[in-house]
């Protein structure tokens, strides 16, 4: 184990858990680098109120997609559904769900570089629950290591012997150019509200564009939203409806995030609850506790269909320990820790873990009831658990300085992290710079 670089520990990945120096290289040098395909199981499509579709998009944001799919078909953005949000620097295939909209609507759609295929309809629309994982294929380029085919190897070994890589999320849950996020959602959890609406639309970042940047720069100077309008770039769409919500209700800074999808603006408080996360499981790896297998008094949990099932939860104590991994050894429990909301129970106060816990909530300055934000419980979270560990068996094909790697993950984890493990150098390309 070693420990990350200042990029990466700014969003709490504070340690990588292989010590094979890495081979450099860059990613996403095109979309076809970066090719993502969600994985379900055989559902049936037999009917009902709802339009199910692949969609294949290159170089897309997923809120940006529905938001333009809603604007061409003239129908509310509320009526889609998606089980994940993908990166956009890259080419992806996702579900999505539509409701109450006949097929032959699809004919209006004009978007570049989207294919659509119907699947059928159904009686529910897509979730989270009905993802099973993701199957990525990346190549990375530019490999700067000698014998790179030899270095991937060893570091490969190192994760199987650790069953996987320890399950961080990655900085594009933070945001790519602009990791502002979690710091959105640590405001609004704290309860200043109009500090969260100015990190989020004013907060500049250098590898923004030019223009982009120095608007934000401006606003962020000059509090002033109404004149703000008057130079904001029309592409930022989503800072824009904020924006002229706080124009017609000002210091409303609360409810103005209400404008944006119910997707968009549970994302701040996820962000933050993720980076509590990430801190979470840097200090347990840090205390030397394992992340594939439980000690006692780690919460776990038990597969279902091959997947973490957080609503089956045990406590591990010594009566229970060795079965508990012989289990986890066949992947079938892992170890979990908290994604702290108003409804979350810590681990136990008395062992390291629940001490862990307490210790970065203290450092934050927060309790479980932070989560609850009276002033828009919209906002607000129940919390829950994830898995500490992301089991993955890359596949590497070296050639000619470069590599193409093809694994699977589980739903809600990063391939980013699992590529921070080899490459190890050039760590702005995987947060997109």
């Amino acid at each position: 184990m070693i420990a990350a670089d200042d990029l990466d520990r700014s969003v709490g990945m504070e340690y990588l858990i292989t010590d094979t120096p890495g081979c450099g290289g860059s990613i996403k040098g095109s979309a076809g680098d970066f090719v993502v395909s969600e994985v379900f199981p055989d559902l049936p499509y037999e009917g009902g109120r709802y339009l199910v579709l692949e969609v294949e998009k290159t170089n897309w944001d997923t809120h940006r997609l529905i938001r333009e799919m809603a604007r061409q078909l003239r129908i509310s953005q509320k009526r889609f559904a998606w089980a994940g949000t993908k990166d956009k620097r890259a080419v992806t295939s996702q579900r999505i769900s539509i409701m109450n909209l006949d097929e032959q609507a699809l004919d209006c759609l004009h978007l570049p570089d989207l294919k659509i295929r119907v699947l059928g309809r159904t009686n529910r629309s897509v979730g989270l629950g009905d993802l099973l994982g993701n199957r990525f294929r990346i190549v990375i380029r530019d490999l700067s290591c000698p014998d790179p085919a030899i270095r991937m190897e060893q570091i490969t070994e190192q994760i199987k012997r650790l069953r996987g890589v320890p399950n961080y999320f990655g900085l594009q849950r933070f945001g790519e150019r602009r990791p502002v996020t979690h710091l959105v959602g640590e405001a609004m959890a704290k309860g200043r509200m109009e500090e969260a609406v100015f990190i989020y639309l004013a907060m500049p970042f250098p590898a923004e564009p030019e223009e982009t940047r120095l608007a934000r720069e401006r606003l962020w100077a000059e509090r002033d939203v109404r004149e703000a309008l008057k130079y904001f770039p029309e592409y930022l769409n989503f800072e824009l409806a904020v924006m002229n919500y706080l124009a017609e209700h000002p210091q409303d800074y609360a409810r103005s995030f209400d404008v944006l999808s119910a997707n968009l603006k549970r994302l701040f408080v996820h962000a933050y609850q993720s980076y509590l996360f990430n801190k979470i499981l840097s200090r347990r790896l840090a205390a030397g506790l394992p992340v594939h297998e439980a000690v006692p008094g780690d919460v776990v949990c038990f597969s279902k269909d091959g997947r973490p099932d957080m609503g089956r939860l045990q406590t591990a104590d010594e009566e229970s320990l060795a079965a508990i991994n012989r289990l986890a050894e066949r992947g079938r429990a892992y170890v979990t820790l908290p994604l702290i909301g108003y409804d979350t129970a810590l681990a136990d106060g008395r062992e390291a873990q629940g001490r862990i816990e307490r210790q970065v909530m203290a450092e934050e300055g927060m309790t479980a009831e932070s989560f609850r934000i009276e002033e828009n419980p919209g906002l607000g979270s129940r919390g829950t658990r994830r898995a500490a560990l992301c089991p993955v068996e890359p596949q590497i094909r070296v050639e000619e300085g470069r590599a193409e790697m093809q694994f699977v993950l589980p739903k809600g984890s990063y391939a980013t992290v699992v590529l921070r493990e080899y490459m190890k150098e050039k760590r702005s390309e995987l947060a997109g710079e």
